[in-house]
């Protein structure tokens, strides 16, 4: 027999349906709530609310578990690579062997962009922020595709809109740092692999050759991997939101940019370099900022610790680490800010103040030092975190849009003034 959850209001009795999920999460559908008895319900920042069921991504707080598609995120970093999880995410399954090279040689064939959109980006500023020119190049897209912008066309063109997507994605974000560090803008080379190409157009020169190194290759493949979704977050949230308008896919994507940018979401690995970098500036004195840490009075947070989400670990932190020790390794870099990271990490896993309250380190903490470690400049980081949340971003998409989702339109409790007759200027 079906649960029910019953609610007593006005003197009545209402009975609303419970869903279970797949892994057993129980959910109240009050999608008739308001049509039977008049009320909502009010859930400032919908930290209890589900606004959708899915079938893309498992996620257990409390216990630490992140599964993609049913597959766990252990196995996936370890085993597969970030366009097979892109294709996993996307299409619902893991690819076979022609599949697979299918898909990658077609995303190799479409990474150029027009030509035009590099007048655009002649029009931004030196210093402006990569997210802002990413956000605004991603929208453009759609006037570039005008025929993405059909909500009712057939399903092999909303596949080359994604494939599109994906396969530009890394071009717009090299380019977003090529303008800001006044450097020419380097060409894909379709010969390469997807993170080698986005590495030869971050960092290659016309005037010399450019060597990939496979450990650096592995790190970010990793990070991309881990990144590639994490079920309604605020973000992800925003693309099916903008989406049930339905917006282009381009335009919806450029919204979830936007919101990645907010330094809530997104910026927390960039606040972690930035955090060391006041520690380094203030001498470097581990113990004085832990201590400031420990202190419910001071406002100070040590950034890159604990997860709103993970109640115990982030079990994406656990995989990660070992990429971050491997990079440090393999470059051999003398970094005071790495340094301060590294002991502070060794302080948070071991004292039991952290341990208690399992502040330990997430994969903000980790992503950080890797960027780091490779170059990236920090205002890169959130850029480096929407290329790696795009396939999570088309395939929350997708599956609204494959559903048929009704169009957002949360509802609100009003607080204002009542009603009031209006008083002309003269009598004001």
């Amino acid at each position: 027999m079906s649960e029910i959850a019953k609610i007593q209001l006005g003197g009545n009795e209402y009975e609303l349906p419970v869903i279970t999920g797949t892994e057993d999460e129980k959910a109240i559908d009050i999608a008739k709530l308001r049509g039977q008895s008049g009320y909502i319900t009010l859930d400032p920042g919908f930290k209890n609310t589900g606004s959708t069921e899915s079938a893309i991504t498992f996620l257990d707080g409390e216990k630490g578990i992140l599964r993609y598609r049913g597959y766990p995120i252990e196995q996936l970093a370890e085993h597969s690579n970030f366009i097979e999880v892109a294709y996993l995410l996307i299409n619902g399954k893991l690819p076979n062997r022609h599949e697979l090279d299918q898909f990658q040689g077609t995303i190799n064939r479409h990474s150029l962009v027009h030509e035009n959109m590099k007048l655009m980006l002649q029009a931004f500023p030196a210093h402006a922020h990569p997210m802002g020119v990413l956000s605004s190049l991603m929208a453009s897209l759609s006037t570039f595709y005008p025929e993405s912008q059909n909500p009712h066309r057939a399903p092999e063109m909303v596949n080359l809109t994604i494939i599109r997507l994906l396969s530009k994605m890394p071009t717009l974000a090299a380019m977003a740092h090529r303008n800001s560090s006044g450097a020419p803008i380097m060409y894909p080379k379709n010969s390469l692999g997807y993170l080698e190409n986005f590495l030869y157009m971050m960092f290659g020169m016309p005037t010399e050759e450019f060597s990939i190194d496979p450990v650096i290759v592995d790190a970010l493949d990793k990070l991309l991997i881990l990144h590639a979704d994490h079920e309604q977050n605020c973000s992800t949230s925003t693309v099916r939101i903008v989406g049930s308008s339905q917006a282009n896919l381009y335009s919806s994507i450029s919204a979830g940019v936007s919101a990645l940018w907010g330094p809530l979401h997104g910026g927390a690995n960039q606040a972690v370099i930035e955090m060391l970098e006041n520690i380094k500036a203030d001498g470097g004195n581990i113990e004085k900022w832990i201590d400031k840490a420990k202190d419910k009075d001071d406002s100070f947070r040590l950034m890159g610790f604990g997860h709103r989400v993970y109640k115990n670990f982030d079990p994406r932190a656990k995989i990660i680490k070992k990429a971050a020790d491997d990079v440090l390794n393999k470059l051999g870099i003398n970094d005071p800010v790495l340094e301060i990271a590294k002991k502070l990490e060794e302080i948070a896993l071991q004292d039991e103040y952290f341990v208690q309250r399992n502040l330990y380190p997430n994969v903000d903490f980790y992503s950080g030092i890797i960027y780091r470690a490779l170059g990236i400049p920090t205002e890169m980081f959130t850029v480096m975190f929407a290329l790696g949340r795009l396939p999570g971003w088309i395939a929350q998409w997708k599956e609204m849009t494959e559903r048929k989702e009704p169009i957002g339109r949360p509802r609100q409790v009003y607080i204002g003034e009542n009603v009031r007759d209006y008083v002309h200027m003269a009598d004001r």
